[in-house]
C-alpha cells in the first residue's frame, strides 16, 4: 500500500494537568503547555489539520471534575490533551472526502496546534456560511447559536403581537448575547439582559438592540428589573443560576416559561445539576405554574442543520450582530478559560491559535 508522508513537524499541546475540585475556581496550574512532534506517516482516512480558532465554553468546567454530572460529557483525563470546539484547516489528507485547503470543525477538537485525525471525525464547513468570519463557526453560526436558536423556538413559547417580556441572565456571554437578539427576531415586545458591567449593559442596548441592562453587581437588582419589567417577566431565559435567578423568577407572570439552559453561578461549586432551587423560588413556580424545563441542544439534532441555516442568514443579513473577545495564541488557552468563568468576555471568548 502506498503510503502519504508530509512535512514532519511539531504541535503545542495544551494539557490538563491538576484536577481543581468541585468547590473552586478554575486556574492556570490546571494546565500546561507541551511541545510534541507529528509523526510523518498519514494512515488511510487520516488528515492533517492547523487549528486556526478553539473554542472555550462554561460547560468545560464541569470536564475538570472527575464526574462531569453529565451523561454526555466526558471528564478530561489528566495529562492528556484538554478538547472542545475548534475550527482549522487540512494541509494534507488521505482521507476521500477531504483535500487539502478545506475548512473543518469538530466539538472534541483537541487543544493542540495541529494534528493528525480521522477525517470523518470532521465536519466540513463552507466559509460562505459565516462570511468567512471562521471562528463563527465556534460561536453565532454554532453550537452557542443553535443553544440560543433551539432554547428560545422549542422552550419560550415566544408568540408574536402577545406583548411578552423575556430576560436573559449571562446576556453578553455567548449564548445570552443571541439569545436575547431572537427574541425580538421572534417578537418579543420587551428583552431585558443582566450582566455584570456598565460596559456590558451598554454593549446589549446600543450594539444588540436589548431594550435595556441591568447590571447585577450595581444596587438592588430586585428594583431595576421590577423598573425595566413593569408589566412581570413572561419568559427567562436562565444562563447563571442562583440568587439572580430566583429574583428573576419572583417577578414571573403566571403561566410563564423558564428555559434553563445553564447555570455558571453554580458550577465551581459541589452540587447536583440541576441545583436545587430554594423553597420560595420552588414555591413561585407551582403557584404560578410556570415551567421550567432542562434544555438539551443535543436532544434536537434533527433541527441543527435548519438552525445553522437561519443563524447563518441573520448573520449574513446583519439581523443578528455578533460579539467575540478574541485572545491569541495557544499558550493563552487556560487564560481565556480562566477569563471566561470569571465573566472577563463579552460575547464569545474565542482563542485565535493562527492565521
Amino acid at each position: 500500500m502506498r503510503r502519504f508522508f508530509f512535512f514532519a513537524g511539531h504541535s503545542l499541546n495544551v494539557l490538563f494537568f491538576l484536577r481543581q475540585g468541585k468547590n473552586s475556581h478554575p486556574v492556570l496550574d490546571n494546565f500546561r503547555v507541551e511541545k510534541t512532534t507529528l509523526s510523518p506517516d498519514l494512515k488511510e482516512d487520516e488528515v492533517l489539520v492547523k487549528t486556526l480558532f478553539l473554542s472555550v465554553d462554561p460547560y468545560m468546567r464541569c470536564r475538570m471534575n472527575d464526574d462531569t454530572a453529565a451523561d454526555y460529557l466526558l471528564p478530561w483525563r489528566l495529562g492528556e490533551c484538554a478538547d472542545g470546539g475548534g475550527v482549522g484547516v487540512v494541509e494534507a489528507s488521505r482521507n476521500e472526502v477531504l483535500a487539502t485547503g478545506d475548512i473543518v470543525t469538530s466539538f472534541n477538537w483537541h487543544w493542540q496546534t495541529r494534528n493528525v485525525i480521522n477525517g470523518y471525525l470532521l465536519r466540513k464547513i463552507d466559509p460562505r456560511m459565516v462570511d468567512g468570519h471562521l471562528s463563527y463557526v465556534l460561536g453565532a453560526v454554532g453550537m452557542p447559536g443553535l443553544t440560543a436558536f433551539l432554547g428560545v423556538r422549542e422552550k419560550g413559547h415566544v408568540t408574536p403581537g402577545a406583548n411578552q417580556t423575556m430576560v436573559i441572565s449571562g446576556a453578553a456571554g455567548a449564548c445570552g448575547s443571541l439569545a436575547g437578539q431572537i427574541a425580538r427576531l421572534d417578537g418579543c415586545e420587551k428583552v431585558i439582559g443582566i450582566c455584570g458591567t456598565d460596559k456590558k449593559c451598554q454593549a446589549l442596548v446600543s450594539e444588540l438592540g436589548f431594550t435595556a441592562a441591568v447590571n447585577y453587581k450595581k444596587g438592588d437588582i430586585s428594583a431595576a428589573l421590577r423598573e425595566s419589567c413593569p408589566r412581570g417577566v413572561d419568559v427567562y431565559f436562565d444562563n447563571v443560576g442562583g440568587p439572580i435567578s430566583d429574583t428573576v423568577i419572583s417577578q414571573m407572570n403566571s403561566g410563564g416559561h423558564v428555559i434553563l439552559c445553564g447555570q455558571i453561578s453554580q458550577y465551581n461549586k459541589d452540587v447536583p445539576y440541576p441545583p436545587p432551587l430554594s423553597k420560595e423560588t420552588q414555591e413561585d413556580l407551582c403557584s404560578k405554574n410556570i415551567t421550567r424545563e432542562r434544555f438539551m441542544v443535543l436532544n434536537y439534532m434533527d433541527k441543527h442543520e435548519e438552525g445553522l441555516l437561519q443563524l447563518s442568514q441573520w448573520v449574513k443579513t446583519g439581523q443578528i450582530k455578533v460579539l467575540e473577545t478574541v485572545t491569541n495564541g495557544i499558550e493563552n488557552m487556560g487564560v481565556a478559560f480562566c477569563s471566561m468563568m470569571m465573566g472577563g468576555n463579552t460575547g464569545k471568548q474565542i482563542v485565535k491559535i493562527s492565521d
